[in-house]
């Protein structure tokens, strides 16, 4: 019969932050990837034209692209493993908004959002997982 004390050990730190961060990175990936798969139900479902969604598309990608610089200045200025806390929290908080959303605006500021901490995402995970996996 096998301890079952060893069997609920925690896992070392050098193993369980890279698999957190590699979670977090995956939902960012599949977010970014998500909606244009699913733009003609989420039209459907809003009553709207797929046209008028780019919208959401296009304002994921703009905001990415300028919030992404500013997130490793956020990194070094409060810490990485507070920021990426932050994001994977705001991020949860966005991703349910984007489920509520009933019209385009809504469905947009949500996005815009769930953007903008994806952004603190990439530098604030990185650094961590630089900072507690030795060489």
């Amino acid at each position: 019969m096998p301890d079952l004390s060893q069997l609920a050990r925690p896992l070392p730190l050098r193993v369980l932050v890279p698999l957190i961060v590699a979670c977090a990175l995956f939902m960012e990936n599949l977010d970014a990837t998500v909606l244009s798969t699913a733009l003609p139900a989420i039209a459907h479902d809003l009553h709207d034209d797929p046209i008028q969604l780019k919208l959401a598309l296009t304002s994921y990608l703009l905001t990415l692209a300028v919030f992404i610089p500013a997130s490793g200045w956020f990194a070094d200025r409060f810490g990485a493993r507070l920021i990426f806390r932050l994001a994977i929290i705001i991020f949860a908080i966005g991703s349910a908004c984007c489920g509520l959303a009933n019209s385009i605006g809504f469905l947009v500021t949500a996005r815009a959002l769930q953007v903008v901490v994806e952004a603190m995402m990439f530098p604030g995970g990185r650094l961590d997982i630089l900072r507690t996996v030795p060489r």
